[in-house]
């Protein structure tokens, strides 16, 4: 490691004005910020901690919504009556994410300001068109992720909370890359007053909704509406781990799954 100074501060209005120092960077559940330091990809000259900010935490139902803060840990998300109350599928995808340490450190805006290409809280913002709330605005899912580690927000702008509306169905299905327990690919259906969206994470430079599902499961909602439907495996990445075409039959054989979860 090397030097650099620690901030903690206790309010929002403070982590704000800190975070406007460019070359600060904030930590959240420090999943990935701090092994990047230490394989010395990341070299902030201070760190600001917002593990002490009250008003970042906790979970709270508003409306047909459910309201989660950015500090709210994966194992508390997944375990909260709130949550598998009203959205089960958001608690079961954060269950899964990873180990039980990261699940007990990491946490929810940390995962979404990330935006790690195989992490699984994109899949679930995107899947329930979800409003990521920040310090200085609300930003629709359609809107916030713009591609590999890359999102909406704008230098010193932090994220407060992300709302998630509630659904008539959903669920996620995630096939795990059993070394990293990311998912080598994970599928996020959901069917809403508005519609039917699905998720893809996993599959490319970031998480992406396949238009082609959607549109199928809109008209019937069942497996056997998406087992036809194909997925172009030039759009999705291949590495070590997996091919495209290994990955595009994952993302229909996954979805197919995670509709028939759905519907119970």
């Amino acid at each position: 490691m090397y030097q650099f100074t620690f901030e903690r501060p206790s309010s929002l209005a403070d982590a704000t004005r800190l975070a406007a120092n460019g070359n600060a960077r904030v930590l959240a559940g420090g999943q990935t910020l701090l092994a990047s330091m230490k394989l010395r990809l990341a070299n902030p000259e201070q760190l600001i901690d917002l593990g002490a900010i009250p008003e970042l935490a906790g979970i709270r139902r508003e409306g047909n919504a459910v309201v989660i803060g950015a500090m709210a840990r994966h194992a508390d998300v997944a375990a909260n009556a709130e949550v598998r109350s009203a959205i089960p599928a958001l608690a079961d995808l954060a269950g899964v994410i990873g180990d039980r340490q990261v699940r007990a450190m990491g946490t929810l805006g940390g995962s979404v300001a990330n935006n790690d290409p195989a992490a699984c809280y994109p899949a679930a913002v995107l899947g329930l068109n979800a409003t990521v709330q920040t310090t200085q605005r609300k930003i629709a899912a359609d809107d916030f992720f713009q591609g590999l580690f890359t999102t909406a927000l704008k230098e010193g702008e932090l994220i407060t909370a992300v709302s998630f509306p509630l659904a008539k169905r959903a669920a996620y299905i995630k096939f795990r890359q059993p070394a990293s327990r990311f998912a080598l690919l994970g599928v996020f259906v959901a069917q809403t007053d508005s519609g039917v969206r699905v998720a893809v994470t996993g599959g490319g430079n970031g998480v992406f909704r396949h238009s082609g599902l959607e549109q199928a499961l809109a008209k019937n909602f069942s497996p056997d509406a998406v087992a036809g439907v194909k997925v172009d495996p030039s759009t999705l990445s291949s590495d070590l781990h997996a091919s495209a075409a290994y990955r595009a039959n994952l993302v229909s054989v996954l979805t197919q799954r995670a509709v028939a979860k759905a519907l119970g």
